[in-house]
Formats: C-alpha cells, structure tokens, sequence
C-alpha cells in the first residue's frame, strides 16, 4: 500500500459566520495524481490556502508525511516540502525568468537568494544557477532565462511559475487552476506535463481544475467539494457518474458533457 503523502482530518475554515471549508476528510498517496474539483466558492482554494499556510484552520489537523503541519508559516510548510502555484499568477514581472526561480530556491540556499542574484557566486550559488538552468529545460523554457517574466506569453508565464515551485525541490505540488485562460492545445499539453511531474520528478500532485477533460484524463483520484463539504471521492469513472456530483457540480449539461469526455481521444502520453 502506499505511504499517505497529504492527510487532511475533519478540518474547517471560518471567515466570520461564513464557514468555508466544513469538516473535510481528505487524503492523498504518494505518487498519486489527485483533483480537487468543485463550483466556483466552494472552498477549493481555501483548502489549498489552509494547507500551504496561508489560513489556519479553527478545527481538524493537516498531516504531511505522518507529522502535523497545522499552525506553520508558509515558509516552513514549504521548507519540509510542500510547493503550491496560485489561480492568479504571481511572478516577479521585471525579473528574468532565471531570477524568478532563483528566488523559488530560498528555503533551501544556506546563503540567501541575494548572493545568487548579485553575481556574487560561491559554491552552493553556482549550482543553484545550474539547477535553475535545468528547470527551465524542464519546463519547456530553455533560451528564455534572460528574458523578464512580463515578457512571456501567458502559457510560458504558467510554466515558469511551475519552474519556481519546483525550485524549492518538493515532494507534494499544489496546483491551482493550471490551465486557467489556456487554450484546448495548451491545455493538451499542459495534460501530458503535469503525468511528466510525477513520473519523471516522482512528484505527489494536486490540482484544483475546473476543465473536466484533464480532470478525468490525468488524475488517480477526484475529490468533490460543494459548499465547503466534501460531497464526493473516487476515480473519475465513479466520480463522474455520481449523482451527488451531477447535481451539485455538472448541473443540466453534466450529461452532453460526460459523453463529450467518453468520446474524445486523450494525446497518447496522457493515457494511463
């Protein structure tokens, strides 16, 4: 059986009187591919948040790698391994792509990211501008490490965000809307990258996606959130035909939809 990598216990977010994320039971293997999925204001994000220590949860724990990581800063969630991206990208515009994710590297430099981008490059800097040469390789951006992040295009932005994410060598990559604003090609091959994360990187991932073909053509398992809860878990198979699901999620079209996943061809990579 494999090691639980992200356990979530009965956990719960308030804002006030609104309680946005309610009682939530969740929990992801090693090496899986897992989805969040859900309608807008279901409280996806703020799982994420309350996971990578942007929000402390009032109730239930979060355990990483069997050790309880509720109450930490995001610093040190990071620091024991956990790397998210964000719905909204948040790149450093007017630094290069290289700097971008030289500054990802910060929990693990003993020397601070400041000396690798002042030119001032002992040991441990040289090779952090090394791996962050073989990021950009990894991610497709090979040739655009000189080039400022506000200069990419909106997909390459995408990637190079990823690029700092992994920068800070995690076991456990949080996701949030990657393929937001792609178009179906991008989106294809944004599929093909994120099974690359796990099978090359042996990366454990987990996204929250609202575009159901890669939803159902990448992940090993789909939880389902509706007003905070956790309404649905499985395959996608089961997932996808459960009633709750398409009442709650899917809605009138859930249907033509289903159908469109079951008849239309994933790229060859992306197939189990």
């Amino acid at each position: 059986m494999s090691e639980t990598m992200l356990a979530v216990r009965r956990m719960t977010k308030r804002f006030g009187g609104l309680m946005a994320v309610r009682q939530v039971t969740l929990e992801i293997p090693q090496g899986a591919i897992a989805s969040l999925i859900g309608p807008n204001g279901a409280g996806k994000t703020t799982f994420f948040n309350c996971v990578t220590g942007f929000y402390t949860p009032e109730e239930g724990d979060i355990l990483f790698r069997g050790a309880s990581i509720k109450g930490l800063r995001a610093d040190q969630i990071a620091w024991r391994g956990i790397a998210r991206t964000f719905q909204n990208i948040r790149l450093f515009g007017e630094m290069t792509a290289l700097e971008n994710i030289l500054v990802g590297m910060h929990p693990r430099l003993k020397g601070g990211v400041l000396a690798a981008l002042t030119g001032l490059h002992g040991g441990e800097e040289r090779r952090a501008i090394a791996r962050a040469m073989e990021l950009l390789e990894f991610v497709g951006l090979a040739g655009y490490g000189d080039y400022p992040a506000v200069n990419l295009s909106y997909g390459l932005q995408r990637r190079l965000e990823i690029a700092r994410a992994l920068a800070s060598n995690p076991a456990l990559l949080l996701l949030d809307e990657p393929t937001a604003g792609m178009n179906p090609g991008e989106t294809d091959e944004m599929m093909v990258f994120i099974r690359r994360l796990r099978d090359e990187l042996a990366l454990t991932v987990f996204l929250i996606e609202h575009d159901m073909k890669l939803v159902m053509g990448v992940s090993d398992q789909v939880s389902v959130m509706d007003y905070g809860q956790k309404i649905s878990e499985g395959t996608p198979a089961a997932v996808q035909s459960d009633p709750a699901v398409i009442e709650a999620y899917l809605g009138t079209v859930s249907h033509t939809m289903m159908e469109e996943f079951d008849e239309t061809p994933l790229p060859p990579e992306a197939r189990g």
